[in-house]
């Protein structure tokens, strides 16, 4: 299985437009060297608009210029002709060349006209035209000779979009070889055996033979990222990339980009055409983690994306057609935040096809003392220590825990623990005990509640702060005795339901509590 996240750093370079734009100049000096003009052009159509990709013997302001094929008849006539056709010297129609020819004066106007459509496997790919001051410099250009030069114009351009098809095919297959290099470690697995859990794998296996879009539902460290690759990796695209983006890290401004691509000349700075993260997933998955945090003009696009199957790439008016599965994960409220105009419910419903609930840490009893043991191997590993071990106490500790981080919080605990036991064991040791001192948990306890608490408003809404001076833990302390007297003051003093409310541990809500000097030390709390 191949994950490609979004990285800058790691993204292969795009190909060249100086490259291409050299290849399509020494195509036109090619077709100069057969018929003798004071200027040619080779002119690409995008929908109903000719650009100019090369010149020779135009001047550089005509590169700048875009000719709709409605304002411009010669233009319009020789796209619709078969084989390319000739103007008469003295044509009544204006020729969008006249003034622009290089190295002259004043304004002249072109006299002799010729052109004729260009085509890439069998559609019409845009124009080559010749032009020359003097009348009648096109007489003894012949049927034969101007079949010759189309041929010859045809095949430059085939070579050059073949050119770009394999660059293109190049940079995917470097990200996806990126990729594989940045994972041949071994992969993490979703690893436990509580219900919550063999019922969360039951789910995944459920649903990842289909391409129903999935939507990861819970709390932050919950490993929703595991899950993703789960179902990725037991799906029938496994053998395509997994590509993986954190919406919460894409500024507003390069969302779009990142997400659908764009075209050359988008937006200042955009130099050359981009892949977007859809096209790159085309065939695989595309796992949209933290997809709350979208802006609401992205998920009106995401929500086209999902129901057509077409993605547009800004500043273009191309439709693409990618076959994507989509995977999101959030941990935030989204029926909330559509009730506050933050997400659109339709696009919620595009996403939450099949939802898949993980269950926090604490709901997965000594699942926890699993996921331990696998991350003290790894620091076993990493540290070079012998036989890192969790002593009965520091077990007990873990298990009356309430995780508020949940895996991700384990995961540093674990790394900390290891390197202070680590460092504390005399040589020679069998192995390496870890006490609960070493875990430090009370500690943990008290940021990852005050982290995982709710923000509310104060009862008094003239209310001021809590504190307008001191250190930030100073702060942090008077703005959780704030919030937890008025928690309990709500609760009666029932400390069981007050920290029902909060989302925290009993055991945990009421050491916080001591600390803080709510209760004293041995106080009994009202039942709950």
């Amino acid at each position: 299985m191949t994950t490609l996240r979004v990285d800058s750093t790691t993204e292969a370079s795009p190909p060249e437009p100086e490259a291409e734009a050299a290849r399509y100049r020494s195509l036109l000096a090619a077709a100069r060297g057969l018929v003798r003009c004071d200027a040619a052009a080779l002119l690409q159509l995008d929908v109903d608009v000719l650009k100019p990709v090369a010149v020779d013997g135009l001047s550089d302001e005509t590169l700048g210029r875009q000719f709709p094929v409605a304002a411009h008849p010669r233009f319009a006539r020789l796209l619709d002709s078969e084989r390319g056709l000739r103007f008469a010297h003295d044509s009544n129609l204006p020729d969008p060349y006249d003034g622009l020819v290089a190295g002259q004066p004043g304004i002249l106007p072109v006299h002799d006209c010729m052109g004729a459509p260009l085509r890439l496997r069998g559609a019409v790919w845009g124009l080559l035209t010749l032009d020359a001051l003097e009348p009648h410099a096109f007489d003894a250009v012949g049927p034969a000779q101007m079949e010759a030069l189309i041929a010859l114009v045809e095949t430059g351009v085939e070579a050059a979009h073949t050119i770009r098809e394999m660059q293109a095919r190049a940079m995917r297959e470097q990200a996806v070889a990126q990729a594989l290099r940045a994972g041949r470690g071994a992969p993490r697995e979703l690893l436990g055996s509580s219900p919550a859990m063999k019922q969360l794998c039951h789910e995944i296996d459920t649903v990842a033979v289909s391409d129903l879009t999935v939507l990861l539902l819970g709390e932050t460290g919950v490993g929703k990222d595991l899950v993703a690759q789960r179902l990725h990796a037991r799906s029938r695209r496994s053998e395509q990339p997994l590509v993986q983006v954190n919406c919460a890290a894409l500024p507003e401004s390069l969302a779009d980009s990142e997400l659908f691509g764009h075209k050359r000349g988008a937006f200042t700075g955009a130099v050359q055409d981009r892949d977007g993260k859809f096209e790159i997933a085309d065939g695989g998955t595309l796992f949209l983690d933290e997809v709350g945090e979208l802006p609401l003009s992205v998920q009106a696009k995401l929500l086209r994306v999902l129901q057509s199957g077409e993605v547009q790439r800004p500043g273009s008016d191309r439709m693409r057609k990618v076959d994507v599965r989509v995977i999101a994960a959030t941990n935030r409220d989204l029926p909330a935040a559509i009730a506050q105009g933050r997400f659109r419910a339709d696009l919620y419903h595009r996403l939450s096809v099949y939802p898949l609930v993980v269950a926090p840490l604490r709901e997965r009893g000594r699942d926890v003392l699993v996921l331990a043991g696998s991350f003290l191997e790894e620091n076993q590993h990493r540290l070079g220590a012998r036989n890192l071990r969790l002593s009965p106490a520091s077990k007990a500790a873990m298990l009356a825990h309430g995780w508020p981080g949940n895996v991700r919080e384990l995961e540093h605990v674990i790394s900390r623990a290891s390197l202070r036991a680590f460092r504390e064991q005399p040589r020679g040791s069998r192995w390496t005990a870890i006490e609960p001192h070493h875990l430090a948990l009370d500690s943990a306890a008290v940021v990852g509640s005050a982290l995982a608490a709710p923000v509310q408003a104060p009862a008094n809404e003239h209310a001021g702060p809590a504190i307008a001076g001191g250190t930030l833990r100073e702060a942090t302390e008077a703005f959780q005795r704030a919030w937890l007297s008025e928690l309990l003051a709500r609760h009666g003093g029932r400390v069981a339901s007050a920290a029902r409310e909060a989302g925290i541990d009993r055991s945990n809500f009421h050491r916080t509590l001591r600390k803080l000097g709510l209760v004293q030390a041995g106080d009994g709390e009202t039942p709950g």
